[in-house]
């Protein structure tokens, strides 16, 4: 199938920078012809980059690629904790939901079952999930756009959030620290964060289980900030002593 062969190339180039076409032949088990016939198509798209026996990914498109394989990890944990933070949403009220791929499948599960909300996000993926869903009021956050994430932060994004009150902040993170604290991977995507949980009533954090123990440089907030956190039942007893000890209001989903 042409969709899935374009794929496996575009996340084979991502994985190792540069492929030969005989590489991608193995990958995908198509002829060398038709992998030629697929990068050229990739190439007036402008994803790839042809070269003398192979290809490489553009730039642009590899960040793409690179938020797409994000989005792909720990599928199953995110796709729980997704449908577990459903279940919290209220008709009628006025939610943000962040940039965090987490988040990204929570926005998958409400589009399925559309409730009528005014959701406010900085994540174009997350807004453009929620393209022409019945019932929804979709508003997107100004600002600088952060590539890596396709986020938008920085102080147009602040200062237009405190013009604003959410009763629910749905928010991811990149690590959750012995220390007790989130920490994210950009200053102003923590800056940001800050500034989304002193403006709702009630802030929910998604994180899988993998994140527990993690690191990144920037600090968020204390975990304990959070009203629920959502993760998944591969969490260690360690860590869920510790969530107890911080008073933290942990939902632990089951996986399959």
């Amino acid at each position: 199938m042409l969709s899935e062969r374009l794929r496996i190339i575009q996340h084979r180039l991502y994985s190792a920078g540069f492929a030969l076409v005989e590489e991608l032949v193995e990958a995908t088990g198509a002829s060398s012809m038709t992998i030629r016939r697929d990068l050229q198509l990739l190439e007036e798209k402008g994803i790839v980059i042809r070269t003398h026996g192979g290809a490489r990914l553009a730039e642009a498109a590899m960040l793409k690629v690179a938020f797409q394989s994000r989005v792909q990890e720990q599928v199953e944990a995110k796709r729980a904790i997704g449908e577990a933070a459903f279940s919290l949403l209220r008709p009628h009220t006025t939610v943000f939901l962040d940039a965090r791929t987490t988040v990204l499948h929570l926005a998958r599960r409400l589009r399925l079952d559309p409730l009528p909300l005014t959701v406010f996000t900085n994540g174009l993926a997350v807004a453009q999930e929620l393209v022409n869903v019945e019932n929804l009021s979709v508003n997107l956050l100004g600002g600088q756009l952060r590539n890596e994430n396709l986020s938008m932060v920085g102080p147009y994004a602040e200062q237009m959030l405190g013009e604003l009150w959410f009763d629910q902040l749905y928010l991811g993170t990149s690590a959750v620290h012995s220390d007790g604290r989130m920490y994210t991977l950009h200053p102003a995507e923590a800056s940001l964060n800050r500034v989304m949980i002193g403006r709702t009533s009630q802030s929910i954090v998604l994180a899988d289980s993998s994140k527990f123990g993690g690191s990144a440089p920037y600090a968020v907030a204390p975990v304990v900030s959070a009203h629920t956190l959502i993760t998944d039942d591969r969490l260690d007893a360690a860590w869920r002593t510790r969530l107890a000890e911080l008073n933290v209001a942990a939902t632990i989903v089951p996986l399959s």
